[in-house]
């Protein structure tokens, strides 16, 4: 079981790096230049390399989200964790 200092310490993690919703943001800016079809090969390139960076950094996000989640929910005695379906949403 994680400790306080340990959560602390990742929740300090979390905020070092640009936040999920400024990430997605972004990404979401470089998809519409790109759906444009008016840059330049290198630009594409540039975009697309940077895109995937902001991927990997929402993907992560959302990973530690879940674990947190996940975390809490075991200190609350309450061991089993069902998968949220977007579908059911």
């Amino acid at each position: 079981m994680m400790n306080h200092s340990k959560i602390q310490a990742m929740a300090k993690k979390l905020t070092k790096n640009p936040d999920f919703e400024s990430s997605l943001k972004e990404l979401e800016t470089l998809v519409n230049k790109m759906e444009q079809g008016e840059l330049s090969l290198e630009d594409s390139l540039s975009h697309f390399e940077r895109g995937v960076q902001l991927s990997r950094t929402c993907q992560q996000a959302l990973k530690d989200a879940e674990q947190k989640v996940e975390i809490l929910m075991k200190k609350n005695s309450q061991e089993e964790i069902t998968s949220f379906d977007s579908e059911d949403a």
